[in-house]
């Protein structure tokens, strides 16, 4: 089972950029993304602004910064950064930044629809949206909902004023075809919105691939280091930027300046950290899939994955996240505890590996030995012969605490 990476080190096809020229290549682009112009003696990157209002002389309006809950020069400079590797070829796209990804998604779905209209939603999505499925009902917007995996979601898009994709899905790792699906619900009429979290603008770009939104938590992989609440809508519509940077004013879900001017910090080795733990990611479900004890290894690397054919033609690498069942509960609880490179907590996408029974939570369709492990930048040898060392270990049940769960892990 030989995982054949895509190419990461294509040129981009991009715009004019005050730093440098167009079809600067990820790796560059990342680096200086947002970037004010340069200044003697100035830092590359100006420091966070604390401020809950500004200087306001004579009308309100054509201010850029007038109250710290509207604008702040510090999400300017990231929201301008996202923008640019969501949509490097348009200089028009634009980006709003959240105080999460949660605040990021329900902005979209609560701003763009009203009573009386349809939201078609995966059903095997992040488990919080099953929470605002409800909201929605409540409001009157009706629901339909159906899986990623096999463009499922195509047979519910008549009439359909937004489409949500979420792909690949969280946790199971479903892969959906976002332009057949984006073609389609226009035909319709409808907006699609895309969950870009896992893979990342590194990793795919929905914008470019039709979509009119790409929704992502900037939480996870974007920042990497599992210090920041954030989240963030690209589009290039301007009537989408406005009904959601409306919400963000209302109902005040805006970020921090520290957490923003971090994000930004993090942007720059957005590429480097992707890049490595997807291969890495690839060497652990190889891993995976040839234990006895370990079954339904996803990870749309692996060529025999349901998702890889699709995958290597929409994504430009797989991302960090593996998922595999183990034969129950009380095996998975034995074998996250006896991980020592393994991190027993939530989220994924940071620099140190984590994973997690994700039945725990409640709310995913999944089996109760269901493993969501999110591959960091550690040595990937390291990280196969410990998770080998776990399993070994985890083989049989034991008495006292550790064989419960209870002796290791967050």
């Amino acid at each position: 089972m030989t995982p054949t990476p895509p190419d990461d080190t294509r040129p981009l096809t991009g715009s004019d950029l005050d730093y440098g020229p167009a079809g600067d290549a990820d790796g560059t682009r990342v680096v200086r993304a947002g970037l004010p112009a340069e200044e003697p003696y100035e830092p590359p990157l100006p420091g966070p602004v604390f401020a809950a209002h500004y200087h306001l002389p004579g009308e309100v309006e054509g201010a850029p910064y007038a109250y710290g809950r509207d604008a702040n020069p510090t999400w300017t400079r990231l929201e301008r950064a996202i923008a640019d590797l969501e949509a490097p070829e348009d200089p028009e796209a634009e980006v709003v930044v959240f105080s999460s990804g949660m605040g990021a998604i329900s902005a979209v779905l609560l701003s763009l629809t009203r009573p009386g209209q349809t939201v078609v939603l995966p059903c095997d999505g992040y488990n919080l949206l099953a929470a605002l499925h409800e909201r929605l009902e409540g409001f009157g917007v009706r629901v339909r909902t159906a899986p990623t995996g096999g463009d499922a979601q195509l047979d519910e898009v008549e009439g359909a004023r937004l489409l949500w994709l979420e792909t690949p899905s969280n946790p199971g790792l479903d892969v959906c075809d976002i332009r057949r699906l984006a073609q389609a619900a226009h035909e319709q009429g409808a907006l699609v919105a895309v969950d870009n979290t896992l893979a990342t603008p590194l990793g795919q770009r929905p914008l470019l691939l039709g979509a009119d939104i790409s929704v992502a938590s900037g939480t996870k992989a974007l920042t990497g280091h599992g210090d920041v609440l954030l989240g963030y809508v690209a589009t290039r519509s301007p009537e989408v930027a406005a009904a959601v940077r409306a919400w963000r004013k209302t109902v005040g879900a805006i970020p921090g300046p520290m957490e923003a001017w971090l994000a930004h910090r993090s942007l720059a080795t957005l590429e480097v950290r992707t890049r490595r733990q997807a291969g890495n990611a690839l060497a652990v479900a190889e891993a995976l899939a040839a234990r006895p004890e370990v079954s339904d290894v996803r990870h749309p690397g692996l060529t025999d994955d349901p998702a890889h054919a699709l995958a290597s033609h929409q994504m430009s690498r797989y991302g960090c996240v593996v998922s595999f069942t183990l034969p129950d509960q009380a095996h998975a609880n034995r074998f996250l505890a006896r991980l020592r490179l393994v991190g027993d907590a939530t989220s994924f996408g940071g620099v140190r590996s984590t994973a997690e029974r994700r039945g725990r939570w409640g709310g995913d369709p999944v089996p109760e030995g269901f493993v969501r492990l999110s591959v960091g930048v550690e040595d990937s040898a390291d990280l196969v012969r410990d998770i080998r060392r776990a399993l070994d270990a985890s083989a049989a049940p034991e008495s006292g605490a550790v064989a419960d769960g209870l002796g290791g892990g967050v």
